[in-house]
């Protein structure tokens, strides 16, 4: 289980590298290579590490740690195949997480990052409705259950379409550079994470890196089913690709119509909640 998740971590950095690559070769620049991240994370876990003063030092420590443990148990659960609604609290916990890196430090950007991360929250709208329409759809919230479902009926990004673009926004709004990532926009620095560095930053990097990969990982089982390994990295590869592009070419929302859109989307899923009850 181990070498799983040390895998998942690795190619979550690598996801990110190439996320900066596209975008950067979208722009016409010529980008950082693609294991960039993967140097940085390394990097930073060898470097010089202290607490600052001004922070909650058990809270400062313990966000780093339970951002890892919170990642490392929804990769499990994909791997294992337990409900959706494991992966829906998992989620929910790391909104709060993030509220609290951000509060833990005492840096007023950081701060910033925290109180944006509440506002985000409204992500979990769509994830919501989603989870709730791939119910309706397969009567089952256990991943199995919904893999076994496509094998026999098809995937499910074909008959619960508004689900899956939800759930592709949802994605989008947690990479880096999206039009979505309020909480780390350029005038708050670095965000929540701003003063998280040293050996702390680079544990975060890997547990960011794996949120990365189990999102992805999660969208393929949901909306495309079972397939073998070879062919899942490389829909998540070509996923990633797909959310590099729309990173590059739109700019950074406003916090407002962040929230907007996903509310929108929310409303999208409950209509064609409403259109299968009726027609279907």
């Amino acid at each position: 289980m181990i070498e799983i998740i040390i895998a998942a971590i690795f190619f979550g950095l690598l996801l990110h590298g190439i996320h900066r690559k596209v975008i950067a070769r979208v722009q016409c620049r010529p980008g950082p290579p693609i294991w960039q991240d993967i140097l940085h994370t390394f990097k930073f876990l060898f470097k010089e590490t202290w607490i600052p003063k001004t922070s909650s030092q058990v809270v400062y420590v313990g966000v780093v740690a339970i951002l890892i443990a919170l990642w490392t148990a929804a990769l499990m659960v994909i791997v294992t195949r337990q409900s959706l609604l494991l992966l829906f609290g998992f989620y929910v916990i790391h909104k709060i997480v993030e509220h609290g890196i951000g509060l833990a430090s005492g840096s007023p950007y950081a701060k910033f990052g925290a109180i944006r991360s509440v506002i985000s929250a409204a992500s979990e709208l769509p994830l919501l409705a989603s989870v709730a329409l791939i119910y309706l759809i397969t009567g089952s919230l256990m991943l199995g259950d919904i893999a076994e479902f496509q094998a026999i009926h098809g995937p499910l990004i074909i008959v619960a379409f508004p689900a899956a673009f939800a759930f592709y926004i949802i994605i989008l709004s947690k990479v880096h550079y999206a039009p979505f990532s309020i909480v780390e926009a350029k005038e708050l620095v670095s965000g929540y994470w701003t003063e998280h560095f040293g050996a702390w930053r680079g544990l975060m990097n890997l547990a960011l890196g794996l949120k990365t990969f189990v999102l992805l990982y999660t969208f393929i089982i949901l909306f495309i089913g079972t397939v073998s390994l070879p062919v899942t990295l490389l829909l998540v590869l070509l996923l990633m690709i797909s959310i590099s592009f729309v990173c590059a070419a739109t700019p950074m929302l406003s916090p407002y119509d962040s929230v907007t859109i996903q509310v929108l989307t929310t409303a999208l899923i409950a209509l064609y909640i409403i259109y299968l009850g009726v027609f279907a």
